[in-house]
């Protein structure tokens, strides 16, 4: 494993199922210590194996669910081939009682199969689950028209979701089993060695640095990131709190791991991803000449990155169209002038 000293700062022993009112003021990654002690699923989880599948199976409604699943010796390192051009796992709908059973068929295998269910809506596939096993996420105040966070199960035997990073800020609860996480700050992407953007494990690109044996040779800058880096370490009951865009890698130790989170962002529910505009930039700017890139570096500072109000500061209401905070309609209008012109 990586040298990585610095620990998270905790919160500790919160008092069960609160969440501090400053939790968005945080600017770095916050373990909350017992945060979901009080969880039913937490408790049946630290009963037993057995106790917690059949808990979590009675709950589940049949449907089908993409999984993960890896060949025997993979050990949960779900990533690519030799040449990042194919994932290493394959993915499946299957059902979710019949994937908890193979993982307790094998919990005392020394090489078992990989198997993931990953990010998995709780109220698509458990309703009734979150009746004693949810958090009270009001602290966030979210704008009115923000997405309500939404929590999501994880299920596995051994697995190490590589690292990469999520464009909205996340609490993610350790329900059974502990869970390493390895973070780092936004500004450390280069230094991490990003893979392609397509196809990904999990929707997002991740790290090609294997943290646990990091080859200097081929990533001699990681050992930047390393000097940044944050780790912590959650027991069942525990929560950490994950600002948007910071990199994480998150590993689950034991024999059979449950993990719950909310993802929350207080954008306008009408704005696009993210992505979109670097997918955008990639067609219509990386391969310009220098000299028109860094001045449309100069171009996106001034409309994006500075002051909001810059833009504005001198141009009379009535002129301002786009330039004024996006609304409803607005956006709409904005994003039929885009489709519009990248249909010519």
């Amino acid at each position: 494993m990586i040298p990585i000293t610095r620990q998270a700062r905790e919160v500790g022993h919160c008092e069960s199922g609160k969440i501090p009112d400053d939790l968005n003021s945080y600017s770095e990654p916050v373990v909350l210590r017992g945060l979901v002690n009080h969880w039913e699923l937490v408790k049946k989880s630290l009963h037993s194996d057995i106790t917690a599948a059949e808990y979590l199976k009675a709950f589940y409604n049949g449907r089908p669910t993409l999984t993960y699943f890896g060949e025997p010796g993979l050990n949960g390192r779900y990533g690519y081939n030799n040449n990042a051009t194919q994932l290493n796992f394959k993915k499946e709908k299957a059902q979710i009682d019949e994937v908890i059973d193979l993982i307790i068929a094998h919990l005392d295998d020394s090489a078992p199969p990989s198997v993931y269910i990953a990010s998995n809506i709780i109220d698509s596939n458990f309703p009734g689950l979150r009746q004693k096993n949810d958090l009270d996420m009001s602290f966030a105040k979210l704008a009115p028209n923000s997405e309500a966070p939404i929590p999501s199960i994880w299920i596995g035997n051994k697995s190490i979701a590589r690292c990469h990073y999520d464009a909205s800020d996340n609490i993610a609860c350790a329900v059974k089993g502990r869970r390493r996480f390895i973070m780092f700050p936004p500004e450390q992407i280069e230094n991490l060695y990003p893979g392609p953007l397509s196809p990904t494990p999990g929707g997002q690109v991740i790290s090609m640095v294997n943290f646990h044996n990091p080859d200097y040779q081929k990533h001699p800058k990681f050992k930047q990131a390393v000097e940044k880096g944050i780790a912590a370490e959650l027991e069942p009951g525990d929560a950490i709190f994950i600002p948007s865009m910071w990199w994480h890698q998150v590993e689950g130790l034991d024999k059979f791991n449950i993990l719950v989170n909310y993802w929350w962002s207080n954008a306008e529910r009408f704005m696009g991803s993210a992505m979109n505009v670097l997918f955008h930039a990639i067609l219509s700017l990386r391969d310009k000449p220098a000299h028109e890139k860094a001045a449309w570096k100069h171009v996106f500072d001034y409309y994006i990155f500075n002051d909001e109000f810059l833009p504005t500061q001198h141009l009379p209401p009535e002129s301002q169209g786009l330039l004024s905070p996006l609304d409803e309609l607005k956006s709409r209008q904005l994003r039929a002038m885009l489709v519009n012109k990248l249909n010519r």
